[in-house]
Protein backbone atom coordinates (compact mmCIF):
# COMPACT_ATOMS: atom_id res chain seq x y z
CA UNK A 1 0.00 0.00 0.00
CA UNK A 2 1.17 3.67 -0.81
CA UNK A 3 2.06 6.09 1.82
CA UNK A 4 2.44 8.66 -0.59
CA UNK A 5 -1.74 10.21 -0.03
CA UNK A 6 -0.86 10.13 3.58
CA UNK A 7 2.19 11.94 3.50
CA UNK A 8 0.91 14.59 1.21
CA UNK A 9 -2.08 14.76 4.24
CA UNK A 10 0.39 15.78 6.96
CA UNK A 11 2.41 18.14 5.08
CA UNK A 12 -0.70 20.28 4.07
CA UNK A 13 -1.68 19.63 7.78
CA UNK A 14 1.62 21.25 8.69
CA UNK A 15 1.68 23.54 5.96
CA UNK A 16 -2.26 24.95 7.18
CA UNK A 17 -0.75 25.01 10.93
CA UNK A 18 2.30 27.27 9.86
CA UNK A 19 0.18 29.97 7.86
CA UNK A 20 -2.25 29.87 10.53
CA UNK A 21 0.74 31.10 12.81
CA UNK A 22 2.25 33.01 10.06
CA UNK A 23 -0.88 34.99 10.03
CA UNK A 24 -1.28 35.30 13.91
CA UNK A 25 2.36 36.89 13.76
CA UNK A 26 3.89 33.80 15.50
CA UNK A 27 6.09 30.89 15.03
CA UNK A 28 5.42 27.38 17.06
CA UNK A 29 8.58 28.78 19.30
CA UNK A 30 6.91 31.97 19.92
CA UNK A 31 3.31 30.78 21.17
CA UNK A 32 5.38 28.50 23.78
CA UNK A 33 7.39 31.73 24.55
CA UNK A 34 4.00 33.49 24.65
CA UNK A 35 2.30 30.86 27.19
CA UNK A 36 5.41 31.00 29.73
CA UNK A 37 5.12 34.63 29.54
CA UNK A 38 1.61 34.68 30.21
CA UNK A 39 2.21 32.08 33.36
CA UNK A 40 5.19 34.48 34.83
CA UNK A 41 2.86 37.49 34.61
CA UNK A 42 -0.10 35.48 36.28
CA UNK A 43 2.50 34.21 38.88
CA UNK A 44 3.88 37.87 39.17
CA UNK A 45 0.15 39.49 39.62
CA UNK A 46 -0.59 36.53 42.23
CA UNK A 47 2.34 37.36 44.21
CA UNK A 48 1.58 40.97 44.65
CA UNK A 49 -1.97 40.14 45.53
CA UNK A 50 -0.21 38.77 48.33
CA UNK A 51 2.60 41.27 49.16
CA UNK A 52 2.37 43.55 52.31
CA UNK A 53 2.15 45.56 53.71
CA UNK A 54 -1.31 45.75 51.94
CA UNK A 55 -3.67 48.29 52.09
CA UNK A 56 -7.75 48.78 51.75
CA UNK A 57 -10.61 51.23 52.31
CA UNK A 58 -13.80 50.48 54.22
CA UNK A 59 -15.91 53.40 54.43
CA UNK A 60 -17.11 55.36 51.04
CA UNK A 61 -19.57 57.84 50.53
CA UNK A 62 -22.54 53.95 50.40
CA UNK A 63 -20.69 51.82 52.71
CA UNK A 64 -19.32 51.99 56.05
CA UNK A 65 -17.84 49.33 58.34
CA UNK A 66 -17.28 49.95 62.41
CA UNK A 67 -16.60 47.49 65.42
CA UNK A 68 -16.96 47.54 68.74
CA UNK A 69 -14.03 48.25 71.01
CA UNK A 70 -13.28 45.18 73.23
CA UNK A 71 -10.56 46.16 75.20
CA UNK A 72 -9.02 49.86 76.36
CA UNK A 73 -7.03 50.09 72.88
CA UNK A 74 -4.33 53.08 72.70
CA UNK A 75 -4.87 54.77 69.01
CA UNK A 76 -1.56 56.03 67.29
CA UNK A 77 -0.71 58.20 64.57
CA UNK A 78 0.64 55.67 62.41
CA UNK A 79 0.21 52.11 62.46
CA UNK A 80 2.53 51.28 64.98
CA UNK A 81 3.01 50.67 68.62
CA UNK A 82 5.69 52.82 68.55
CA UNK A 83 4.10 55.61 67.25
CA UNK A 84 2.70 58.63 69.07
CA UNK A 85 -0.43 58.09 71.33
CA UNK A 86 -3.29 60.30 70.33
CA UNK A 87 -6.14 58.38 73.05
CA UNK A 88 -6.93 55.72 74.83
CA UNK A 89 -10.59 53.95 73.14
CA UNK A 90 -12.58 52.67 76.46
CA UNK A 91 -14.92 49.99 76.10
CA UNK A 92 -18.01 51.41 77.38
CA UNK A 93 -19.64 55.10 76.36
CA UNK A 94 -20.37 57.88 78.71
CA UNK A 95 -24.20 56.90 77.93
CA UNK A 96 -23.36 53.42 79.41
CA UNK A 97 -23.06 51.77 75.78
CA UNK A 98 -20.69 50.08 74.14
CA UNK A 99 -17.95 51.73 72.64
CA UNK A 100 -17.94 51.54 68.75
CA UNK A 101 -15.78 53.10 66.16
CA UNK A 102 -15.99 53.83 62.13
CA UNK A 103 -13.27 52.19 60.59
CA UNK A 104 -12.27 54.31 57.50
CA UNK A 105 -9.37 51.69 55.87
CA UNK A 106 -6.96 49.00 56.81
CA UNK A 107 -3.13 48.20 56.39
CA UNK A 108 -2.53 44.35 56.95
CA UNK A 109 1.05 44.12 57.70
CA UNK A 110 1.35 40.60 57.26
CA UNK A 111 -0.79 37.82 57.53
CA UNK A 112 -1.51 37.78 61.09
CA UNK A 113 -1.19 41.47 61.64
CA UNK A 114 -3.35 44.33 60.90
CA UNK A 115 -4.43 47.81 61.62
CA UNK A 116 -6.94 50.09 61.48
CA UNK A 117 -7.28 53.23 60.75
CA UNK A 118 -10.89 54.69 63.03
CA UNK A 119 -12.49 58.22 63.34
CA UNK A 120 -11.88 59.32 67.19
CA UNK A 121 -14.90 60.83 69.07
CA UNK A 122 -12.64 63.33 70.59
CA UNK A 123 -11.67 67.17 70.94
CA UNK A 124 -10.14 68.27 68.75
CA UNK A 125 -13.69 66.85 66.16
CA UNK A 126 -12.30 65.08 63.33
CA UNK A 127 -9.33 63.31 64.64
CA UNK A 128 -8.30 59.48 63.53
CA UNK A 129 -6.13 57.11 64.96
CA UNK A 130 -4.76 53.38 64.16
CA UNK A 131 -5.63 50.94 66.64
CA UNK A 132 -4.58 47.19 66.04
CA UNK A 133 -7.66 44.88 64.84
CA UNK A 134 -7.02 42.52 68.21
CA UNK A 135 -8.52 45.58 70.24
CA UNK A 136 -11.34 45.20 68.08
CA UNK A 137 -14.34 43.17 67.39
CA UNK A 138 -16.20 41.94 64.18
CA UNK A 139 -16.62 44.26 61.76
CA UNK A 140 -20.09 45.66 60.71
CA UNK A 141 -21.58 47.27 57.79
CA UNK A 142 -23.80 49.85 56.80
CA UNK A 143 -25.13 51.75 53.77
CA UNK A 144 -26.77 54.45 55.44
CA UNK A 145 -25.32 57.97 55.53
CA UNK A 146 -26.36 61.31 57.48
CA UNK A 147 -25.94 64.66 56.13
CA UNK A 148 -26.86 67.86 58.64
CA UNK A 149 -26.85 71.43 56.62
CA UNK A 150 -26.75 73.74 59.03
CA UNK A 151 -27.18 76.88 56.68
CA UNK A 152 -30.52 75.33 55.37
CA UNK A 153 -31.21 73.03 58.88
CA UNK A 154 -31.90 70.56 56.77
CA UNK A 155 -31.47 66.61 57.87
CA UNK A 156 -31.11 63.81 54.95
CA UNK A 157 -30.49 59.99 55.19
CA UNK A 158 -29.23 58.56 52.36
CA UNK A 159 -28.84 54.62 51.77
CA UNK A 160 -26.56 53.51 48.95
CA UNK A 161 -26.11 57.20 47.74
CA UNK A 162 -30.02 57.83 47.71
CA UNK A 163 -31.69 59.55 49.70
CA UNK A 164 -34.51 58.10 51.96
CA UNK A 165 -35.29 60.36 54.43
CA UNK A 166 -35.52 64.39 54.92
CA UNK A 167 -36.74 67.04 57.30
CA UNK A 168 -36.03 69.98 58.99
CA UNK A 169 -34.10 70.21 62.39
CA UNK A 170 -32.92 72.67 64.96
CA UNK A 171 -28.90 72.88 65.40
CA UNK A 172 -26.82 75.16 67.28
CA UNK A 173 -26.55 78.80 68.23
CA UNK A 174 -23.86 80.70 66.82
CA UNK A 175 -22.68 80.79 70.22
CA UNK A 176 -23.14 76.95 71.06
CA UNK A 177 -22.38 75.85 67.31
CA UNK A 178 -22.84 72.49 65.94
CA UNK A 179 -19.39 71.26 65.24
CA UNK A 180 -19.02 70.32 61.54
CA UNK A 181 -17.15 67.66 60.06
CA UNK A 182 -16.86 63.98 59.46
CA UNK A 183 -18.43 61.62 62.79
CA UNK A 184 -20.00 58.71 63.38
CA UNK A 185 -23.47 57.39 65.31
CA UNK A 186 -22.00 55.96 68.66
CA UNK A 187 -25.45 54.85 70.25
CA UNK A 188 -29.11 54.60 70.39
CA UNK A 189 -30.91 55.90 73.44
CA UNK A 190 -34.41 55.29 74.25
CA UNK A 191 -37.47 55.57 77.11
CA UNK A 192 -36.24 58.48 78.53
CA UNK A 193 -37.50 60.18 81.23
CA UNK A 194 -36.68 63.64 80.59
CA UNK A 195 -39.31 64.66 77.87
CA UNK A 196 -36.87 67.11 76.23
CA UNK A 197 -34.49 64.44 74.73
CA UNK A 198 -38.26 63.38 73.04
CA UNK A 199 -38.80 59.52 72.65
CA UNK A 200 -34.81 58.69 71.29
CA UNK A 201 -31.91 60.06 70.75
CA UNK A 202 -28.95 59.06 69.07
CA UNK A 203 -25.13 59.86 70.32
CA UNK A 204 -22.67 60.96 68.34
CA UNK A 205 -18.89 60.77 67.96
CA UNK A 206 -18.96 65.01 67.45
CA UNK A 207 -18.13 67.26 70.23
CA UNK A 208 -18.86 70.84 71.16
CA UNK A 209 -15.33 72.61 71.37
CA UNK A 210 -17.34 75.07 73.79
CA UNK A 211 -19.27 73.16 76.51
CA UNK A 212 -16.36 70.80 77.25
CA UNK A 213 -17.51 70.75 80.93
CA UNK A 214 -20.97 69.27 80.24
CA UNK A 215 -21.50 65.26 81.56
CA UNK A 216 -20.15 62.97 79.40
CA UNK A 217 -17.03 65.74 77.87
CA UNK A 218 -19.96 68.11 75.72
CA UNK A 219 -21.03 65.13 72.95
CA UNK A 220 -23.72 65.97 70.14
CA UNK A 221 -26.49 64.30 70.25
CA UNK A 222 -29.44 63.79 67.34
CA UNK A 223 -32.73 63.55 69.13
CA UNK A 224 -36.45 64.70 69.49
CA UNK A 225 -37.80 67.76 71.64
CA UNK A 226 -40.44 69.00 73.61
CA UNK A 227 -40.78 72.12 71.95
CA UNK A 228 -41.38 71.72 68.41
CA UNK A 229 -42.23 75.23 67.75
CA UNK A 230 -39.08 76.50 68.09
CA UNK A 231 -37.91 74.64 64.55
CA UNK A 232 -36.26 74.72 62.04
CA UNK A 233 -33.33 77.56 63.59
CA UNK A 234 -30.25 77.73 65.56
CA UNK A 235 -31.89 76.71 68.74
CA UNK A 236 -29.72 74.16 70.71
CA UNK A 237 -26.39 73.93 72.73
CA UNK A 238 -25.07 72.40 69.84
CA UNK A 239 -27.41 69.33 69.20
CA UNK A 240 -29.65 68.42 66.05
CA UNK A 241 -33.26 68.39 67.20
CA UNK A 242 -35.85 66.66 65.41
CA UNK A 243 -39.69 66.87 66.01
CA UNK A 244 -40.57 63.80 67.85
CA UNK A 245 -42.69 62.07 64.97
CA UNK A 246 -39.04 62.80 62.60
CA UNK A 247 -36.75 61.19 64.87
CA UNK A 248 -39.08 57.80 65.34
CA UNK A 249 -39.02 57.18 61.70
CA UNK A 250 -35.81 57.92 61.59
CA UNK A 251 -35.12 55.59 64.35
CA UNK A 252 -36.53 52.66 62.61
CA UNK A 253 -33.84 53.19 59.00
CA UNK A 254 -31.18 54.66 60.64
CA UNK A 255 -28.10 51.79 62.16
CA UNK A 256 -25.62 52.75 64.61
CA UNK A 257 -22.26 52.82 63.08
CA UNK A 258 -23.76 55.21 60.55
CA UNK A 259 -21.46 57.92 59.61
CA UNK A 260 -22.02 61.57 59.66
CA UNK A 261 -21.17 64.57 58.01
CA UNK A 262 -22.40 68.16 59.24
CA UNK A 263 -21.46 71.03 56.97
Amino acid sequence: MSLKPKTRSISVAVAAASLALGLLGASPASAGQAKQQQGASARKTAAASFAFPRTYTLTTAKVAHWAVVLEPAVAHRAPSASSPAVTTLDTMTGDGTQNIVLILNAVDLSKKVTWYHVRLPILPNNSTGWVPRSALGQLYSVNTHLYVDRETDTLVLKKNGQAIFTTRVGTGHSYWPTPSGQFYIRDKLTDFNDPFYGPVAFGTSARSAVLTEWPGGGFIGVHGTNEPQILPGHVSHGCIRLENAAILQLAKIMPVGTPLTVT
